[in-house]
């Protein structure tokens, strides 16, 4: 079928991003009709841009005058539409885009949807501790707290926090490789005697876990990355996402009906 376009649609697509401005301006006036001093306003660029831009926009046909104001056509409440999903599936991603190699891949279920709301916290050179400090706020904010995964780093440096709030009533489920469990044993013996005595405490072993670890809180629910080789924590991502927590629960559960709960003593040094 012949396209009678002089242009193409990648040219349209080029228009639009190729000033931060146009976007905006174009979703702004499919919420109601603005006049021209409100989108100078609103997008910050000069009166002469947006002047040209808003005559572009009628040239296109995705907007209209109407008295003093503009408001969108159909045609360009149709392109609004689908620049404001792709300015949104974009944000996502570069917000996951440097760590996505250390959370769980689409095998698990997981998918980079439910990083939409949620806050991700990298180490940095200057700030290594920042992802262990974040987790921090969590464990503060929470009665219950559940963890699975092989990530050992996430604990070791706020060790003495997390038993503080077990001891003082967090309930806490941990599930953990035996190694994980021994390397604690004899490492901070009275730290866990302590905390297993407060009776919050239940510590489950598992051989199998994934790479990654997965901490529930009362409110939000945690990805924690970490790398195998340094054996430190790369990022952590936490979420209130309801499809991340069922994803969360269906994977804790998953682990915790495969391992009974096991007496610390039985795991050998």
């Amino acid at each position: 079928m012949a396209n009678n376009n002089k242009e193409s649609a990648i040219a349209d697509i080029a228009y639009l991003a190729r000033s931060e401005h146009r976007a905006p301006t174009l979703v702004a006036l499919t919420v109601r009709p603005r006049s021209r001093s409100e989108l100078w306003e609103l997008t910050s660029v000069s009166s002469s841009t947006i002047r040209r831009t808003l005559r572009e926009f009628e040239d296109r046909n995705w907007i209209r005058r109407k008295e003093y104001q503009y408001e969108v056509t159909p045609l360009g409440a149709y392109i609004a539409s689908a620049v404001a999903e792709l300015i949104e599936r974009v944000e996502i991603e570069r917000k996951v885009r440097d760590v996505w190699p250390w959370l769980p891949d689409a095998e698990s279920g997981f998918s980079i949807e439910m990083c939409a709301d949620a806050v991700v916290t990298v180490a940095e050179a200057d700030n290594p501790y920042a992802p262990v400090n974040r987790f921090l706020t969590l464990i503060e904010d929470t009665d219950r707290f559940r963890f699975v995964g092989t990530d050992i780093a996430i604990f070791e440096p706020n060790r003495e926090e997390l038993c503080e709030r077990v001891i003082d009533g967090m309930e806490t489920e941990i599930i953990h490789p035996p190694s994980v469990a021994s390397y604690y044993r004899s490492t901070y013996p009275e730290l866990l005697t302590e905390t297993l005595a407060s009776g919050n405490l239940t510590m489950r072993l598992h051989d199998e876990l994934p790479p990654y670890g997965i901490g529930i809180f009362d409110d939000r629910i945690a990805i924690c990355g970490h790398d195998s080789e340094s054996v430190s924590v790369r990022v952590l991502l936490d979420t209130d996402s309801a499809d991340a927590r069922e994803w969360a629960e269906s994977k804790y559960d998953f682990y915790r009906r495969q391992t009974p709960t096991i007496p610390l003593e039985t795991v050998e040094n």
